[in-house]
């Protein structure tokens, strides 16, 4: 089972994870850890396209209090990566780094329109959408 945050009720006991895949509301809530084997925060939701199905972002958030104040890190999906052991994702970057990257506030509609190639440039990947 993935070391989650979220309600187990939420899950739809229908949807069966393989070798290879897994239901999203399984993905959401995972941990997520840094190059340095320390808690990050966890996976808040997927970003995904519209179009052509695949996922643009994991949004990883971390601090606030009791869910208030908590920012919001939209990772590109390729940057992370699941560890057995950890029971979460692993991502190549420490926890500094990332409160460094491109974020957004609970009020921002616009974001993703306007930041997702900073985004990209800054974790140094392609874009999704190329």
């Amino acid at each position: 089972m993935l070391n989650q945050d979220t309600d187990a009720s939420r899950r739809d006991p229908n949807v069966k994870d393989t070798h290879s895949l897994i239901a999203s509301d399984r993905v959401e809530g995972t941990r997520v850890y840094g190059a340095d084997g320390r808690h990050i925060g966890s996976i808040e939701r997927l970003i995904i396209g519209k179009r052509d199905g695949r996922v643009a972002y994991a949004v990883l958030s971390f601090g606030g209090f009791l869910g208030i104040g908590h920012d919001h890190y939209p990772l590109p999906w390729e940057k992370l990566n699941y560890d057995t052991q950890l029971d979460g994702y692993r991502i190549d970057l420490t926890k500094e780094q990332i409160e460094g990257a491109p974020s957004y506030s609970d009020d921002d509609d616009t974001w993703y329109n306007d930041n997702g190639r900073r985004v990209y440039d800054y974790y140094g990947v392609p874009p999704y959408w190329m």
